[in-house]
């Protein structure tokens, strides 16, 4: 199945609540306020005219490095790390089950 558009799944602005879900379990969900809002997907694809520049490599991993400084020393421990828990939106929930559900196989029953 090919896209031929850009999805924005989070629309929101700080301050502003908003339902999470958990991407697999149906029933763990919360709503959240956020406090930063960032984004995170970034269009590099060569010939798109809504694309961006490739920063440098210097560049990217100045910003890894930012950004692993600040996650959770308990998240980044080697021994017996803290899972990471992971949220969507209920508009990338719902997409993630709409192709999920499109792709997996249906038995036939006889």
């Amino acid at each position: 199945m090919l896209f031929t558009h850009q999805f924005t799944f989070f629309d929101t602005q700080v301050g502003e609540r908003i339902l999470c879900r958990h991407p697999f379990n149906e029933s763990k969900r919360a709503y959240v306020v956020p406090q930063c809002v960032e984004e995170l997907l970034k269009c590099y694809w060569p010939g798109r005219s809504d694309r961006e520049e490739l920063p440098s490599i210097k560049l990217i991993r100045e910003r890894c490095i930012k950004q692993l400084g600040q996650m959770r020393p308990d998240h980044m421990r080697r021994l017996n790390p803290t899972p990471y828990k992971v949220s969507v939106s209920a508009k990338l929930y719902d997409f993630i089950h709409f192709l999920w559900l499109n792709e997996a196989p249906v038995g036939e029953l006889q």
